[in-house]
């Protein structure tokens, strides 16, 4: 346990190691943040490894004073620090707005990759529920390729999910657009 009640957490590239199983546990049955080292799908809190945290939900759990996270060589960082460290690409900045507001507006957040996109969202967490949405990530003024935009619908709609496309228009303030497909 680190100082006041906050998490440890150790930064180790692009992302966080947090060795005490106890607060493994602990953080992955507060919202199913991380994952379980070399355990592919954990069913509940029984495991007894540490958590690799991503750098979203990093930024995200330190910003909401839950992790304190140090460096390899065990020096504190600032939440700045970690922001600067973590968030360096405008492409992260925008997703971690989204990531931010999903998780604000009580959606449990996943990495979305093997469906093709950014986030997989659920509403109550995987092992409890499948994850509704797969969210596709973009800012105002990027062109997309309406062929990008059929792609990844059919795909969603393969594996029985909405598709999401967040738009960042400014800092902070997403729209989303929500595809279904329908028959003429």
């Amino acid at each position: 346990m680190a100082s006041d009640g906050k998490i440890l957490a150790i930064l180790l590239d692009k992302n966080l190691i947090i060795k005490d199983v106890e607060n493994s546990r602990r953080l992955y049955m507060q919202g199913f943040f991380g994952k379980p080292i070399a355990i592919d799908k954990p069913k509940n809190s029984n495991f007894d490894s540490p958590l690799i945290v991503n750098a979203l939900e990093g930024v995200y759990l330190a910003e909401k004073e839950v992790l304190e996270i140090r460096n390899f060589k065990g020096e504190m960082m600032t939440f700045s620090e970690i922001k600067n460290s973590l968030l360096k690409s405008d492409r992260m900045k925008t997703l971690y707005s989204v990531y931010k507001d999903l998780r604000e507006s009580g959606f449990v957040v996943r990495p979305g990759m093997k469906f093709g996109a950014d986030f997989a969202v659920y509403r109550y967490g995987p092992g409890i529920d499948h994850a509704p949405f797969v969210v596709t990530v973009t800012r105002k003024g990027i062109k997309i390729d309406p062929i990008e935009i059929v792609r990844a619908g059919r795909l969603s709609h393969s594996v029985k999910k909405t598709f999401i496309l967040a738009v960042e228009r400014v800092p902070g303030k997403i729209y989303y657009l929500m595809f279904k497909w329908f028959k003429l």
